[in-house]
């Protein structure tokens, strides 16, 4: 049952996101949403990314990869290393060839890439009524809006307002183009039980899932902020010693 609810999530959030750069050209406006990732000094909200992967690993990982993300990247969002390679042994990598010169199966590794929920894009396609679910790794950096839209497009589901009719097999979403989405809400309030307690509403998931998916696409993120913040300390010094010295060595001859 909850593979089968995954399943009708993973295909609405993978009809929906291809669809996410046309949105802009159909004037569909994306509302910014407050993350704590954002501007030069921004860092990733740790008890988010966990609550995000939990959503991505429960929801979303039956049809959609990561193929970008090797197991020990959870380390940047706040796992132990003794927790990274117990999710890794959850999966099962193919390795070889041994002796036989035969590829085999081992559980694994926190160097290897996340497991991919099919043997090839076919096998993704023939799963999914044709529609291949898109790899979700920098689907926070390839559509329009980023993490925004991700969060828009999970909470824009509702009734349709009046006037407006929605084709039978037709679920009404504000932020889908043509307002019109053939999967339902991809995500439920209670579809997951937090680890920490929070309450799992729709808000809730979508924004922590979104967070992870930007942690994802940017997982260098705060190490990049930092060295803009000491580079730009390094050039304010720089320039106050270069000015220094210009007033010393000119001194006499003004």
């Amino acid at each position: 049952m909850r593979f089968a609810k995954s399943l009708i999530a993973a295909g609405a959030l993978a009809l929906s996101m291809a669809a996410g750069a046309a949105s802009a050209a159909e004037g569909v406006k994306i509302p910014a949403q407050k993350w704590n990732h954002d501007g030069f000094f921004g860092t990733f909200d740790r008890a988010a990314l966990q609550r995000g992967f939990q959503v991505y690993k429960e929801v979303c990982a039956a049809c959609h990869g990561l193929k970008q993300m090797r197991y020990r990247n959870l380390a940047g969002i706040g796992l132990s290393d003794a927790e990274i390679r117990a999710i890794a042994a959850e999966y099962e990598t193919t390795d070889g060839p041994n002796d036989d010169g035969e590829m085999f199966q081992r559980p694994s590794r926190p160097s290897d890439r996340f497991k991919s929920p099919f043997a090839n894009d076919n096998a993704g396609r023939a799963a999914n009524n044709g529609a291949l679910p898109p790899d979700l790794s920098l689907i926070a950096k390839n559509r329009v809006g980023g993490e925004n839209y991700v969060y828009a497009l999970l909470t824009g589901y509702g009734d349709a307002p009046a006037g407006v009719s929605i084709a039978e097999g037709m679920h009404y979403n504000k932020y889908f183009p043509g307002h019109q989405i053939a999967m339902g809400a991809p995500i439920n309030a209670d579809g997951v039980t937090y680890a920490d307690g929070t309450k799992a509403t729709v808000e809730q998931m979508s924004k922590d899932v979104s967070t992870f998916l930007a942690f994802t696409a940017s997982p260098h993120l705060e190490a990049r902020n930092s060295l803009g913040v000491k580079v730009m300390l390094f050039l304010f010094i720089f320039t106050g010693l270069l000015y220094a010295t210009k007033r010393k060595i000119w001194k006499g001859l003004h």
